[in-house]
């Protein structure tokens, strides 16, 4: 990726460090009661806010909506494991905290997660841990077996966290890295016209020797339902698998109960996976009936979601990547400021006057795997600035 003018390694933590940090507090109660009452006053005593259910005043919003509001205004997130699952939601088919942990994974947010020993585990909660310790790269993970030892591995886990030095890790690239771009490429355009302009992101692991025809096979076969468990697309939305010579693509159908009038925010459309290794996704940008928006703000945040879907596939998970975003000049897309309340009445088309077929960021350097799960919101910072001073020049 392109690191001009790239701010210090520390960037990510520094948006919370030296100040109180908010530490949403996400676990059943049943099994976890005398644990769950032991944190508030240990985080109050550290200087932070605790942040958990039982302190919600009475609201008109469910509850499982305002525990997810109230993650998403949290710092970092501290899970409990303990033996039960908890009630289902059934619109998720998943439990409150089984949701928290979606939330906070797809919003980067830095977790700890502490597993109750002694206790025999609920068929869905054992399902579930297994889930969340699948995620190794920064996730602090430990255990305890009564309330007094688990206060003390949070005071450790919540200072550790705040020491931690950013997980990315950057390297000058030697040549030009071999990117296959989508708008390059005429062939199997499984998405055509419909969508609109998309946004492009690409990620090539560096010195991959590519995938076998029964490696590919494999990938392929495992594919649709990768694109499924990542939980970044609603469970209602079709899901459809294309195949060329060099790569299987899975593209996302429209969610038709949306009203196409209104402003929409970006979604992920396609994910491509290719026999070099590449792995790209295309999004829909937001947009209101004046077209497509590049709005600075919106940007760095959709590029990070899209960072953390890739990793959340499984498909690349060690090593360094290559990673490039890009938009085309369509003469639809403009840089303005995105309402979701409001459509605009003008806009200046992006490509007006100028004959540049696509905006692309340049790769220079290789960054560490951790870029697509925790390191996602620096490196999707880092691809806006890129993206929008090639827009600039």
């Amino acid at each position: 990726m392109c690191c001009t003018d790239r701010p210090g390694s520390q960037a990510n933590l520094d948006q919370w460090r030296h100040r109180t940090v908010r530490v949403f507090i996400s676990s059943v109660r049943k099994g976890l009661e005398e644990e769950r009452d032991s944190l508030p006053g240990l985080i109050t005593a550290l200087g932070h806010t605790p942040v958990r259910f039982e302190d919600f005043s009475a609201q008109t919003t469910p509850s499982r909506e305002a525990c997810l509001d109230a993650l998403d205004s949290a710092d970092v997130c501290l899970f409990l494991l303990g033996p039960n699952y908890g009630h289902v939601f059934p619109e998720t088919g998943q439990s409150a905290t089984h949701d928290e942990w979606v939330q906070a994974q797809r919003l980067g947010k830095p977790r700890l997660v502490y597993r109750k020993n002694g206790v025999r585990f609920e068929p869905d909660q054992h399902a579930f841990t297994r889930i969340v310790e699948a995620y190794a790269t920064g996730v602090f993970r430990d255990s305890f077996s009564n309330s007094i030892e688990l206060q003390t591995k949070v005071v450790k886990g919540l200072r550790e966290l705040d020491s931690k030095p950013s997980p990315l890790d950057f390297r000058r690239l030697t040549q030009k890295p071999p990117l296959t771009w989508i708008a390059d490429d005429d062939r199997g355009n499984s998405l055509g016209s419909s969508q609109g302009s998309l946004l492009e992101l690409h990620v090539l692991p560096v010195d991959h020797p590519g995938y076998s025809a029964r490696e590919m096979d494999q990938f392929i076969d495992s594919l649709v339902s990768r694109v499924r468990e990542t939980k970044y697309i609603e469970s209602g939305q079709a899901l459809n698998l294309f195949r060329s010579q060099d790569h299987a693509a899975v593209s996302i159908e429209n969610d038709r109960r949306r009203v196409w009038d209104k402003p929409q925010n970006g979604e992920i459309r396609e994910v491509r996976l290719y026999k070099t290794g590449q792995v790209s996704v295309r999004s829909s940008l937001p947009r209101d009936q004046m077209g497509s928006i590049l709005d600075p703000e919106v940007l760095p945040k959709q590029l990070a979601e899209m960072l953390r879907f890739i990793g959340a596939l499984g498909i690349i998970q060690e090593g360094h990547v290559v990673v490039a975003a890009g938009v085309p000049s369509d003469g639809v897309i403009s840089v303005d400021t995105f309402d979701q309340h409001r459509s605009r009445s003008r806009a200046q088309p992006l490509g007006f006057g100028r004959s540049v077929a696509m905006y692309r960021t340049e790769p220079d350097e290789s960054v560490s795997v951790a870029a697509l799960e925790n390191g996602a919101h620096e490196v999707g910072g880092d691809l806006s600035r890129a993206l929008f001073d090639r827009l600039l020049t």
